[in-house]
Order: structure tokens, then C-alpha cells, then sequence
């Protein structure tokens, strides 16, 4: 019988799975005929029943009871890992969140593998955690230790933007050396390596892969300096009170600003300390927004709305922004460009950590022939015009950015496992 084995690719914003049979790579549909899920969860009053991806997003936003997680995966390696969290009203540790998640998935990878699939490669970013190599080793073993607990045997990982440029590979007459540019929710990767299609059953491609290097930026973080710069402003953010005309807190925006985060702003402290500061503010008609929001629990609408405002804005240069969950007719105009200004160190900082992997790799910038692109971030034109600055000469492969990366793991779970 042949062997089946898959390849997952569990992302910060949206997730997929593909098998590999004999001469074979498919993707998995994950959600009905998609093949990619958002990594989100709700867990609905009170009985804490699971549901998934756009499902769980749709609960969300039509107002059932219960609690929405997002952005799971830059909980790996952290303290919150060990310290869990309340989940209607429940204490429930992130390793069995994570875990139903990639249950639901491996359920429909069996099932349409027709088959219990035991071997796994699992995508991982070049770094879980910047500049701690100690909280990295641990992220992979959380995640590999899950991986095992829903009912993969075999678990390999294998680097993200590695797995991308397998997923192109195919297509590659001749030699090409390519430079990976994986922008995905949670963290920005790149490798350079050298591509053929004579290469794909290659059991060993570390002679190929001249350099691998990554950042934790990604478009969550675009969301998050989208949000700060141009709509927190317009619900509190940066106001002052009382007579010394002291700053208010700043703590409860940021929570509001990160997907991994928003949950933990509401609280009966968080509640109190907002309503005391409201009766000395100088801007009580914007503050009191920002206690609005922590009384109804709209913080994950506040953010989709920066996601969606960074979503549009990519086709559009203007986009008109409605918060009527907060005010009635409550509406902003953000630009482009005011976009683009308030992600631009965010733009910087990927750029740099490219050019390390190109000095890395020690290859100068003409001599790459393809940029890869892949995840949804590389959508944003900025990030397209900075690539390009980059790499003039290049030609650019942008096809399947929301899959390529599962499909290039079941490249590499096939080459590894059969």
C-alpha cells in the first residue's frame, strides 16, 4: 500500500493541509471545498463547543455567546503556553486549544485521505520568538508534542518559506536561484535557495539552501500600527485627564491592537480604571469610546475593522471605515497613504532582515532570478514595491500565496517519509 503522508501548515491568520501520494500532492479541502481556514476558534456557551475557522468567525460577528481566539500560533513559546487562559468562564490551557484546532484538521485529512494519516511535516516561521533561541527550541517542541497528542506518530518540521519554494519548484526548467519572501500573519521569513524540477526528489537539499532568515513582523502587525496610528486616536488613545494633564493608559489600546491579546483586556479592573479616568478626561466624547468598546466586547470588531480597512486599501486608496458597533454613524476615511506611513518601520524591518539573508547566503541582489512571494502580506502594495526596489532584475511568482506553503510541505513530507 502507499504511504500517506501530509503536510500542515498552521499559520498565524489562515491554515492548510496537503497530502502526498506516490508521484501525487493535494490540497486538502479544510473548511468545505476551501483549502485554507482561518486559525480561529469559538467556543460557544456554555457547554465550550468548538467550532472552526470561518464558521467561528461568522458566530463572532452575529453576536453568539462565547469566546473567539485568533492568532494561536504566536502564543507558541511563550509564557502563556504554561499560564492558559478563561474561556467562558473556564480555565483552559493553550495546548488543548491548539489541539482541537489541528484535530479538526487532521479529521478532514483522514477523511479524505480516506485514511488514518500518521506522518506529518508541519511548517514552522524561521524564528517562533526573535532573539531567543531558548523560547524557539520550545515553541517547536509545544507544537510538535500537540502535533502527536491529536494522532500523528511521525512529526518532521520543515521552515516555511523552504517549503514554499518546494511548491514552485515544479515548474522550473533549468536551474534558478531564488530568493522566498513568506509575509504571513504572525512573522516575515526568506530563504534563499537554488530551484529545479530535476531537484524535487532530492532527499537532501542542504546544499541548495544557502540561507534562511526571518522576523516576527507580519500583517497582524499591520493591522496593529494601522489601528494605533489612525482609529485608536479616535476612540481615546493618546488623550489626557485630570488636572496635571497626565496621559491615559496605554496598556488597554495595545491589548485592543494584537489578535493574541484582545481577550485579556476585559476585565472588571480594566472596566473600572476606564470609567474613573472618563469622569477627569479632556476628550470624553472620544473616550468614551474606548469604554464602549470594553462594556460590549467589541475589541475583535475593532480589529477586523483595521484588518479590513488594510484589506481594501490594498486595491483602493481610500477606504471608508464604519464602527457603527461603537457609535452610530461613526465612520473614518483612512488613505493609502496614511497607511503606508504608519507601517513603515514594520515595511523596514522585513526589508532588512531580506538583505540578511541575501548577505548571508552571500549572494548579491541581480544575481537572484525569482522572488517568491506567499502569504496574504505580500499583497500590500507597499511590500510589492519594496521587493521589487530590491530585486529590479527578477522575475516575481506570486501564485497560490495562501497555499503554496501547505503544498510544498507535502512535497517535503513525501520526500521524507516515502
Amino acid at each position: 500500500m502507499t504511504s500517506i503522508s501530509c503536510g500542515i501548515d498552521f499559520g498565524t491568520s489562515n491554515s492548510s493541509v496537503a497530502i502526498g501520494t506516490g508521484t501525487a500532492v493535494s490540497l486538502v479541502p479544510v473548511e468545505g471545498e476551501q483549502v485554507t481556514i482561518p486559525s480561529a476558534l469559538f467556543f460557544l456557551r456554555p457547554n465550550n463547543e468548538a467550532y472552526f475557522g470561518r464558521e467561528a468567525v461568522n458566530m463572532f460577528f452575529e453576536r453568539e455567546s462565547g469566546r473567539f481566539m485568533r492568532s494561536l500560533k504566536r502564543v507558541l513559546g511563550t509564557s502563556l503556553m504554561t499560564q492558559g487562559t478563561a474561556v467562558n468562564n473556564r480555565h483552559m490551557h493553550f495546548n488543548r486549544i491548539i489541539g482541537l484546532f489541528l484535530t479538526n484538521l487532521k479529521e478532514r485529512t483522514d477523511a479524505y485521505a480516506g485514511a488514518d494519516v500518521e506522518n506529518v511535516v508541519m511548517g514552522r516561521p524561521v524564528h517562533f520568538v526573535d532573539h531567543n533561541p531558548a523560547a524557539d527550541d520550545r515553541a517547536q517542541e509545544e507544537l510538535k508534542a500537540i502535533a502527536q497528542q491529536v494522532g500523528f506518530r511521525h512529526v518532521e518540521f520543515q521552515f516555511e518559506p523552504i517549503a514554499a519554494a518546494f511548491a514552485h519548484e515544479v515548474n522550473i526548467q533549468g536551474e534558478q536561484l531564488a530568493i522566498v519572501v513568506d509575509l504571513g500573519g504572525g512573522t516575515s521569513d526568506f530563504t534563499v535557495i537554488r530551484l529545479s524540477n530535476r531537484y524535487i526528489r532530492k532527499a537532501d537539499r542542504t546544499a541548495d539552501i544557502l540561507a534562511s532568515t526571518g522576523v516576527r513582523i507580519g500583517g497582524n502587525d499591520f493591522d496593529k500600527e494601522l489601528s494605533l496610528s489612525l482609529i485608536m486616536p479616535e476612540i481615546g488613545y493618546r488623550t489626557t485627564y485630570g488636572e496635571k494633564n497626565i496621559e491615559v493608559p496605554l496598556h488597554p489600546f495595545h491589548q485592543l491592537a494584537e489578535w493574541s491579546k484582545v481577550n485579556f483586556i476585559y476585565t472588571p479592573k480594566a472596566l473600572m480604571q476606564t470609567r474613573q479616568i472618563l469622569h477627569q478626561s479632556h476628550d470624553p466624547g472620544r473616550y468614551a469610546r474606548l469604554l464602549r468598546v470594553l462594556e460590549k466586547e467589541t475589541g475583535h470588531a475593532l480589529l477586523a475593522a483595521a484588518e479590513r480597512a488594510k484589506i481594501v486599501l490594498t486595491a483602493q486608496v481610500e477606504h471608508q471605515a464604519l464602527f457603527d458597533f461603537i457609535e452610530d454613524d461613526f465612520v473614518l476615511t483612512i488613505g493609502r497613504n496614511q497607511f503606508e506611513v504608519s507601517i513603515q518601520e514594520e515595511v523596514r524591518k522585513i526589508s532588512a532582515a531580506a538583505r540578511k539573508c541575501l548577505h548571508d547566503a552571500q549572494v548579491k541582489p541581480e544575481a537572484i532570478d525569482l522572488v517568491i512571494l506567499t502569504g496574504g502580506s505580500t499583497e500590500v502594495p507597499v511590500v510589492q514595491a519594496e521587493f521589487k526596489r530590491l530585486f529590479p532584475q527578477a522575475a516575481i511568482a506570486d501564485e497560490n500565496k495562501l497555499s503554496s506553503v501547505g503544498l510544498g510541505l507535502a512535497y517535503d513530507s513525501r520526500n521524507k517519509f516515502n
